[in-house]
């Protein structure tokens, strides 16, 4: 046996014991990053989701795409105000947000998944009214914060083995469209379906600690306390604040880790090591 077969021959002794841990479990994945800009990456992405279908579980892909939507404002020239660092997501903004995220990006998952094996249908958030947004800040624009979630789509997909991939666009009150950040949605469709995990792909490795080291097992008190003495802080924030609402609207645990690293979603649910950093609530 080459050593390159050994290497796989222990994961897949390592694994074993995991792969009916998650029979019919719900796992949500909010894709950014790394894999999102690769076409190897997305590949690989790909292949480890039809892999969790394959072995009983039931993914929910909910994808970001800031920088597309930001090489095509600037391609029409298209510029934007900005309110606390926060990007004003105005009548015209909102429709390219759209075409961007619920078109170009999220098809292009859905091809990912199937040329991989998989049954993935692309959605948004508007679609049978999944999500109901209310207006997250009127300065701001039309960027929304979901205050309904309709899981029922979402059910009748796993009921036929099939992959959703959500853009995360939703709809308001009066029929508005709403941007809606990724990870908050993600946090979102998470908690409404009770998720096993939720699995938030970054391009870090976790959330570190004061010393720049990664901490693998975290509880939300020792979050807060984290964030409240300043060692979590800048873009970290957002999405520890998701897996703490997230953790409180019904999700088992939710792990924060690097989506650049090769199979990081399967190491994370089938080995004892996991991957990147996994809060729970206590």
């Amino acid at each position: 046996m080459t050593r390159d077969n050994a290497a796989i021959a222990r994961t897949l002794n390592e694994a074993l014991p995991y792969l009916t841990r998650y029979d019919d479990a719900v796992v949500v994945i909010k894709l950014g990053g790394h894999a999102m800009g690769s076409e190897e990456g997305m590949a690989s992405f790909a292949r480890d989701v039809v892999l969790m279908r394959t072995v009983g579980i039931n993914p929910v892909v909910v994808h970001g795409g800031g920088p597309m939507i930001n090489e095509l404002l600037a391609r029409l020239g298209v510029t934007s105000d900005f309110v606390r660092g926060q990007r004003v997501t105005d009548a015209e903004t909102v429709r390219i947000v759209e075409m961007v995220l619920a078109g170009q990006v999220n098809k292009r998952i859905v091809q990912a998944i199937n040329s991989a094996g998989g049954r993935a249908v692309g959605l948004s958030g508007k679609d049978a009214d999944m999500l109901v947004c209310d207006q997250t800040d009127p300065d701001l624009g039309f960027v929304g914060t979901p205050t309904e979630v309709d899981t029922r789509l979402l059910h009748s997909l796993f009921r036929d083995e099939m992959i959703p991939v959500i853009a995360p666009i939703g709809t308001g009150e009066m029929d508005e469209t709403y941007n809606i950040n990724g990870d908050v949605a993600a946090g979102a469709i998470a908690a409404a379906l009770k998720a096993d995990r939720l699995l938030l792909l970054t391009d870090v490795a976790g959330v570190k600690d004061a010393t720049g080291e990664v901490v693998t097992d975290l509880t939300a008190a020792v979050l807060r306390r984290m964030t409240e003495e300043g060692t979590v802080a800048g873009g970290m924030i957002p999405k520890t604040e998701t897996a703490l609402a997230a953790l409180e609207g019904g999700v088992r645990a939710v792990v924060i880790l690097d989506g650049r690293v090769p199979n990081a979603v399967l190491l994370e649910l089938f080995t004892s090591h996991g991957a990147g950093s996994m809060i729970r609530l206590g």
